[in-house]
This record gives structure tokens, C-alpha cells and sequence, in this order.
């Protein structure tokens, strides 16, 4: 549930000038996450989000480095990964695949045809089982080292 809010944080921000944590506690009740005001507060510390200026001069929350976090979410998420032919299958933490399945989205790997994210698996159509193979190492190597 916390990293799916904290999911929700990030895309909630990058829609809006949030201002206060009193405005994203506000949003996140709208989206259904009734949280308290420290909750939001540790999930802004954990997401090492900064108040910038925007271009209207009223300061605003904005994540240092939005794939980072993306990636911390994923990695987060993940507990399994294997392949058949060319198809990945990505097993995640019940309730987690379609924000690991958005992180994986914006990673920008090569030779990803098309993905699709039920509620605990993420299925990853690749171009090749070469494609696939690698892919499977690749994440991995970020999960696991």
C-alpha cells in the first residue's frame, strides 16, 4: 500500500503545483488514500521530494530525479522475474504490478513491444526471446545485483 501511495504522490505532483502538504494530503483523500498529515510527510522525506520554484513563481513539490524514484518503486515491487519465448513475466507483491508495470514503462529498455499489468503479474511482450533473455537479466541485476 505505501509504495502504491507513494506512486500516486509522484504522479499526483507531476499533474499538479502542489503547494503545502495539507494540498497533497487533500489530493491523495480524492484519489481514496485517507492519510494523516505525518504519513505524508514521511512519504515526502522517503521520496526526497523538494519544494522548486515554478514558472508562476509559487513554490511546488517535484521529485529531485523522477526516475529514480520510478526505479526504487520497481525494484520496490518486484519479487520474481522469468521468461517463455519471447515474453516476460514479472511477479510482484499483490496489489503492486501496474505501478511496477508504469516504472518499467518509462525505463526506456530496447525491443519492448507492449506491456500489460494485472493485479500481481506484469506479462512483457518482447521483440526476440533473445530480447527477452536479456531483459530478464537485466532486471535482475537491478533487483538482485
Amino acid at each position: 500500500m505505501k509504495n502504491k501511495r507513494q506512486y500516486k504522490i509522484l504522479d499526483i505532483i507531476k499533474k499538479h503545483d502542489v503547494e503545502t502538504q495539507e494540498a497533497l494530503q487533500s489530493l491523495l483523500a480524492e484519489q481514496g488514500y485517507n492519510v494523516t498529515q505525518a504519513t505524508v510527510s514521511r512519504d515526502i522525506k522517503e521520496l526526497k521530494l523538494v519544494k522548486k520554484a515554478g514558472e508562476n513563481g509559487v513554490y511546488r513539490y517535484e521529485a529531485p530525479d523522477e526516475s529514480k524514484s520510478r526505479e526504487n518503486i520497481f525494484i520496490g515491487t518486484v519479487n520474481g522475474v522469468d521468461y517463455a519465448m519471447n515474453t516476460v513475466v514479472i511477479k510482484c507483491y499483490i496489489g503492486m504490478a501496474q505501478a511496477a508495470c508504469a516504472a518499467l514503462d518509462t525505463m526506456n529498455y530496447d525491443n519492448i513491444v507492449g506491456t500489460i499489468a494485472g493485479d500481481d503479474t506484469i506479462f512483457v511482450l518482447m521483440r526476440t526471446e533473445r530480447d527477452a533473455r536479456q531483459l530478464v537479466e537485466n532486471i535482475k541485476a537491478l533487483i538482485w545485483g
